[in-house]
């Protein structure tokens, strides 16, 4: 997040042009492309002013304009600020994307990009208290940068051992994005110090706190809602594996394999040849692990099983 005015140059497409080609297009994960791309849409064609986007306890809590969770990551101040950005999370999302899955990642931008707002608010607001200082509450930040740090601690947190490099200086991952804030700070006075320390405090929600928890329960029951509702049978009796993963039924997996044991399965399928359903392309339907009126007894399996050892004799 930034608070300096807009400037009127395009190198910084550019910049971001070349990065995206040398990465390559068909290697950018879908919903890393596609944020990238909104974000140079609305920089190009922007539905709102700058200051009807950026965030502000004064604007999104006193006036109740809650529309600025969502617009102020989205939108950036010029082309430097959006070449920046992009290109961080351009290689951040080749990272995690692949890791997390498009769609759990789509889940997490939404959710880190609102949250990042919501901290941003409570901390002006506790500043604004403590130090009595009213600006606080009208300083107006813009921009993906504090999402940017809450991927960090993210990436950081998946390599733990590994270096980060921040201005050439090399520094432990732990320790990286506690740098990077001082360091882009006392560099770029311009920044938005708040906005960059939230990122970080929800990426810690995250990796320390319960926020992943939360995220994949709630994650969880939407997609097994969603599975439930496009295939009823998994409801039914028969196999039921770990939470989201496949689940055999007679309907769609092999009919012997249907929450039986391997002794049932065994019997199952010798029950199924000797009634002429091995090899033939004409089935019944059948319900396997059950007794069904008009199945064969064992002992008339036994006795068709010797008739056959007879007849191959």
């Amino acid at each position: 997040m930034r608070n300096r005015q807009r400037g009127g140059g395009q190198l910084g497409l550019i910049l971001l042009a070349s990065q995206v080609f040398q990465v390559g297009v068909e290697n950018i994960p879908p919903v890393t492309l596609a944020v990238l791309g909104l974000n140079v849409y609305l920089f190009l064609v922007p539905n709102v002013p700058l200051l009807q986007a950026c965030i502000s306890v004064q604007q999104a809590y006193w006036r109740g304009d809650w529309r600025r969770l969502v617009l102020s990551p989205l939108h950036h101040l010029d082309d430097y600020h959006l070449y920046f950005n992009m290109a961080s999370f351009l290689w951040k999302g080749v990272k995690l994307e692949p890791r997390l899955g498009s769609s759990f990642y789509a889940w997490l931008l939404a959710v880190f990009s609102l949250l990042t707002g919501v901290i941003y608010l409570l901390l002006e607001m506790v500043l604004s208290e403590i130090t009595q200082d009213p600006s606080y509450s009208i300083q107006c930040a813009v921009g993906f940068s504090g999402v940017l740090f809450a991927l960090k601690v993210l990436s950081n947190h998946y390599h733990p051992g590994g270096v980060s490099y921040v201005m050439g200086v090399p520094v432990a991952n732990r320790y990286a994005s506690w740098v990077e804030l001082v360091l882009i700070h006392l560099t770029s006075p311009g920044t938005s110090f708040v906005g960059h320390l939230a990122g970080i405090l929800v990426g810690l929600l995250y990796t320390a706190g319960p926020l992943k928890i939360i995220m994949r329960t709630i994650a969880g029951f939407v997609m097994n809602g969603y599975h439930a509702r496009q295939n009823p049978y998994n409801n039914s009796s028969g196999y039921s594996g770990s939470s989201g993963g496949p689940r055999a039924h007679p309907q769609n997996g092999h009919p012997y394999t249907g929450g039986l044991s391997e002794d049932e399965q065994y019997e199952a399928a010798i029950r199924a040849s000797l009634n002429g359903r091995g090899g033939s392309t004409q089935r019944r339907p059948t319900s396997y692990g059950f007794n069904i009126p008009g199945e064969l007894t064992a002992e008339e399996i036994r006795r068709r099983r010797l008739q056959r050892i007879d007849h191959f004799d």
